[in-house]
């Protein structure tokens, strides 16, 4: 679950969103290995057990579990779901994070509903046949991010996890909100937002204003898959930042 993707240094944890996997930071490995030792992480319910309760404290105690051969204090690096997991985890064992990537998730997500979210997923046509018909139903960007998740077999790409797991982890979202966890923490922190986000509006911009060490960017045409859609802007924004952190 936990794979050493090479470099040196302070390390440097990559956290997948909802639905992605550890496969999906590939694009940016080569890069953020110029800045530290690499890991990235499959959470649990992704082509793994879930957790008996889908509370984000079980994946963040599964998470704490896998990566404490860690010893040094990490950057967190997280997309949305991972995101989220980075500052519970901050929160929760501050001594183990030095900093925050967040992209593009919020604190409060209360009254959404993942019940028609689940249902269209569990409409798509399984399996895909092959790489093809994966970007033709999603379109290149989100085609790219889920062939890196699906397994890949004998008749093409199937989801890597259940469709009621993944529901019920983003249904814990609407009915609590994490504000608690992110005023708690005071490592310095990147909040990068997509012009086009899912998040609820001013949400990441307040985050950042509650936040002693904290900058907002909403980076132009990206939708929620920032570090895809907009792979140079991240760049540009996560070096400046680790450069930053991190004393390069």
């Amino acid at each position: 679950m936990l794979y050493d993707e090479g470099g040196g240094g302070a390390p440097i944890l990559l956290l997948h969103g909802l639905m992605g996997s550890a496969r999906t930071w590939r694009r940016q490995l080569e890069w953020l290995r110029g800045y530290g030792h690499v890991y990235t992480f499959d959470a649990a319910g992704h082509g793994r057990p879930a957790p008996d309760e889908l509370t984000t404290e079980a994946f963040i105690a599964d998470l704490a579990v896998a990566t404490a051969p860690i010893v040094e204090p990490m950057v967190v690096i997280g997309h949305s779901m991972g995101g989220l997991h980075g500052w519970v985890f901050a929160a929760t064992y501050p001594e183990r994070v030095r900093a925050l990537v967040v992209e593009d998730i919020a604190p409060d997500f209360r009254g959404r509903t993942a019940a028609d979210w689940a249902a269209m997923i569990s409409a798509w046509p399984q399996p895909f046949s092959d790489d093809t018909a994966m970007l033709e139903f999603f379109g290149p960007v989100a085609g790219r991010y889920f062939m890196d998740s699906f397994v890949h077999g004998p008749d093409g790409y199937r989801l890597h996890g259940s469709v009621e797991t993944f529901r019920d982890i983003s249904e814990e979202w609407g009915g609590r909100d994490f504000w608690s966890e992110w005023r708690s923490i005071r490592v310095p922190a990147l909040l990068l937002e997509g012009e086009h986000t899912i998040t609820p509006p001013g949400q990441m911009r307040e985050m950042a204003e509650v936040h002693p060490d904290a900058r907002h960017v909403v980076v132009p045409d990206a939708g929620h898959l920032v570090h895809d859609d907009q792979p140079a802007a991240y760049r540009d924004e996560v070096e400046r930042f680790l450069t930053r952190v991190l004393r390069h």
